[in-house]
């Protein structure tokens, strides 16, 4: 229960949701770092002090007083969309092809170049016969 009710840990959580580190929640707000610390420790945080928080987190002070890690991840897991099938695709990857048919096709071409490579040396060869 007491999880519920600690305001510090919310704070932090909701900083970390946003992306922004302490350095800069307290440059934001015109303390130190080590302050930001010691508010996410507290278990309570005066209402001055949240105002300015919510403010500089965009977010309301009510929102910080009533956040949820379980309200956070169902918003999450209801709203998560993805218009296209490249999520799908990327998760479910069956390839329009043999792959091992691709690499024989590779090798056939690798061979073909190699022997048109040797028949130009042959010709080389005989071009150098014939100079003598």
């Amino acid at each position: 229960m007491a999880e519920t009710l600690h305001i510090g840990r919310k704070i932090s959580k909701i900083r970390e949701l946003r992306g922004i580190k302490q350095e800069a929640l307290a440059a934001l707000l015109g303390i130190s770092q080590q302050a930001i610390s010691k508010i996410e420790q507290s278990e309570e945080v005066e209402d001055l002090a949240l105002n300015k928080i919510a403010a500089a987190l965009g977010v309301t002070p009510e929102a910080i007083k009533n956040f949820s890690e379980d309200a956070v991840l169902n918003i999450i897991n209801n709203t998560f969309t993805s218009h296209d099938t490249s999520t799908l695709n990327a998760i479910n990857f069956q390839p329009t092809f043999n792959p091992i048919d691709k690499l024989v096709e590779v090798f056939e071409e690798n061979k073909k170049l190699y022997e048109q490579l040797l028949a130009s040396e042959r010709e080389k060869i005989e071009l150098l016969k014939n100079l003598k």
